[in-house]
């Protein structure tokens, strides 16, 4: 009896699959029957053994081995933790750091949690495990995992080119965090005072300190002189600002805006490139390259570290912040709701971008890493790992920030929702200042910007791998030449990402901010699970997964998908289309052509989707009319299912599956039309 696992690569014979019973028939056999016009009828029949051995999910998982690769030419991880670990890097980023803790601040504190879990738990949680089970199940990228309704490619494309544009300017926050790094390794910050005629001006805070003003004579302008008629300080800093027009700025805000970014007037008046975020830039794309020299193998090893040792950096961060004078008030602000917020579309869609922004789901990122595990890998414990464990990093960042905000906004005698005026000054300029009011200020702002380096490159890491695994199961030639393909991938990127480094870097970054990370995600989000429950069907994906797990995923999951998942995040699209304002950047409101930018960021990603479409059905040669060509394109090809003949053959539930797609004898064997018939007319 011919073994099934190896039957590919026999010369004798020739093997299909029906039900449960796996086939064997001697090629001359199938010829001279095939030629005349009957299915041939000598067979012998071969019991598929594997359906003895157990189908518990424990039973499966206990046979998974890591002594080395279930799939040769791909690879897998090389550790049970690797993937997990992968995952957690990948889903925790600087997001978790300063986006999360930004909408809490923008959207009235605490009332923004309660939309926030909730598209956790509705959106969030069943599209990323959708997305892992889909990578999970073919082995295969974005790019090639839309097998089961090949129309659907333009999806997998979208997300590729979403992970490039957001690793694009990724990295640029990587560098903004280097240079403040190397800023740090100085006895005293740059930041700390005003005294720097380069970057301080005349608005800097320090020179106007806040004072009681009991002895000396109150200005009608807010501010206090004493006897001898020299300025004491602002005793009121809201008479100040109304007669004066003045705002008092921090020296952190200072050097960010003035120094690191040397930010121009407008998005049209970007200037020329800084020189140390050029070098800043370039070393962020160097240690992305070294980190990716061997795919998943290196990744895997490396995420030990930089996806645990934040935790470290944090909760060192906490225990120091909410030991600060006024911390309290910070913390409070941040976990008691304005319940009035919740009628803003806006929070709504920012709870919805922030899920999708974080765990990492439509990047394509998921469906990535998944690709590379093993066929039985427990894939739901470690969805609910990431999902929750990611949901409480944000949280836990939260009060670390917080903390410190409660502290600034009380140094500098402000309310906390003025301390700050832009999305990433929560890390650039809250931070920064916080630290000059602890001791030793370069070993807190150090230990800061290193554990934000650390979360910035585990992210950066799988969004660029995102696109390496793309273009290497696209084109898997190249596969002999991958060093050649990432150093060539990471250096097109660089350079693309120069414009970030000029005057007018910032508001670029945060138009694809806004666009090309909210609502493309959104609208491909919606897609592949429309795809999914209603194309392919919810009911055959559960029997996959079956196959996979050895138990079938519970009911919710599939309310999930078919209805609850697109309902809400279709009802967000709608509801933040009629809510919808242009963007702003701080006090910077963009012009009509800015919009226009950020929009023509988001069709870049989503125009593939119609475009591969209809090139699918333009290249389909099995249908005469429109009608038939859509059919074709609506169902699994032959290449659909699990990428190891030894999976494939468990595929008892489909009629005729095709074993071995790939398999120089394929052409010979039985053909089943709602697959491919290309296979023997070939």
């Amino acid at each position: 009896m011919l073994d099934m696992d190896e039957y590919s690569a026999s010369e004798g014979s020739v093997a299909f699959s029906n039900s449960s019973l796996a086939y064997t028939i001697s090629e001359n056999e199938l010829v001279s029957d095939w030629l005349d016009g009957k299915t041939p009828q000598s067979i012998s029949r071969s019991l598929d053994t594997t359906q003895s051995e157990g189908s518990s999910l424990y039973t499966l998982t206990q046979r998974l081995s890591y002594s080395g690769d279930e799939n040769k030419e791909r690879g897998n991880w090389s550790g049970k933790l690797d993937f997990v670990l992968s995952m957690l890097g990948y889903a925790v980023g600087p997001v978790n750091i300063w986006r999360f803790p930004y909408l809490c601040y923008r959207n009235g504190g605490g009332a923004f949690l309660l939309p926030y879990f909730l598209m956790l738990a509705v959106v969030g949680i069943p599209i990323f495990y959708l997305e892992v089970s889909l990578g999970q199940f073919c082995s295969r990228g974005p790019a090639k995992c839309w097998d089961f309704a090949p129309i659907f490619k333009g999806v997998g494309v979208a997300m590729i080119v979403a992970s490039v544009l957001i690793s694009i300017y990724y990295n640029m926050i990587i560098a903004w965090a280097q240079f403040y790094l190397f800023a740090s390794f100085t006895s005293s910050l740059p930041w700390d005072s005003c005294d720097n005629p380069g970057w301080n001006t005349e608005d800097c805070s320090l020179k106007w300190p806040i004072v009681a003003c009991v002895d000396g004579t109150q200005m009608s302008n807010g501010t206090c002189y004493n006897s001898d008629n020299h300025f004491v300080g602002v005793w009121n800093t809201t008479m100040f600002y109304k007669v004066t027009g003045k705002r008092r700025v921090s020296p952190s805000e200072e050097y960010w805006i003035n120094n690191v970014l040397a930010l121009s007037p407008g998005i049209f008046k970007i200037g020329t490139p800084r020189w140390h975020l050029v070098l800043s830039l370039l070393l962020a794309w160097i240690l992305t390259f070294l980190c990716l020299l061997k795919g998943v193998k290196t990744l895997g090893k490396v995420v030990y570290f930089t996806a645990l040792f934040p935790y470290v950096v944090l909760a060192i961060l906490f225990f120091r912040g909410v030991t600060l004078e006024s911390a309290g008030n910070g913390i409070f602000f941040y976990i008691v709701p304005d319940f009035r917020h919740l009628g803003d579309a806006k929070l709504w869609r920012d709870a919805a971008n922030q899920i999708f922004y974080s765990l990492g789901p439509a990047y394509g990122g998921l469906i990535t890493l998944s690709s590379y595990s093993r066929f039985h890998h427990n894939a739901l414990r470690d969805t609910l790992i990431v999902g929750i464990g990611n949901c409480l990093t944000s949280l836990f960042a939260g009060f670390v920030i917080f903390s410190y905000l409660g502290h600034m906004a009380a140094s500098l005698h402000e309310d906390i929702r003025n301390v700050v005026t832009s999305g990433p000054g929560l890390a650039f300029i809250v931070y920064p200042e916080a630290v000059t009011q602890l001791p030793a200020p370069p070993f807190w702002s150090f230990l800061f910007f290193f554990m934000l380096i650390l979360v910035g490159l585990d992210s950066q890491f799988t969004l660029v791998e995102t696109v390496l695994t793309g273009i290497l199961d696209q084109w898997p030639s190249y596969r002999s030449r991958k060093l050649w393909v990432t150093l060539c991938l990471c250096a097109a990127m660089f350079l693309l990402g120069l414009p970030l480094t000029t005057n007018g870097g910032a508001y670029i970054l945060n138009l694809m901010d806004a666009y090309a990370a909210t609502w493309t995600l959104l609208v491909i989000g919606l897609t592949e699970t429309l795809a999914l429950s209603y194309v392919y069907g919810c009911n055959r994906f559960l029997q996959d997964m079956t196959l996979m797990y050895g138990s079938r995923p519970g009911l919710w999951w599939k309310l999930c998908w078919m209805a609850l998942t697109p309902a809400l995040i279709l009802f967000i699209l709608v509801f933040a289309c009629a809510d919808y304002s242009p963007t702003t950047f701080g006090t910077y409101t963009y012009p009509a052509g800015g919009e226009a930018l950020g929009w023509l960021m988001v069709l870049a990603s989503l125009i593939w989707i119609p475009f591969c479409a209809v090139y699918k059905l333009v290249q389909e040669d099995e249908g005469k009319t429109f009608i038939e060509k859509l059919k074709f394109q609506i169902i699994p090809n032959k290449y659909w299912g699990p990428a190891l003949v030894k999976h494939r053959r468990k595929v008892d539930y489909v009629k005729d599956f095709v074993l071995d797609p790939n398999g120089d004898k394929r052409r010979l064997a039985y053909v089943n039309k709602a697959y491919s018939s290309s296979s023997y007319s070939n």
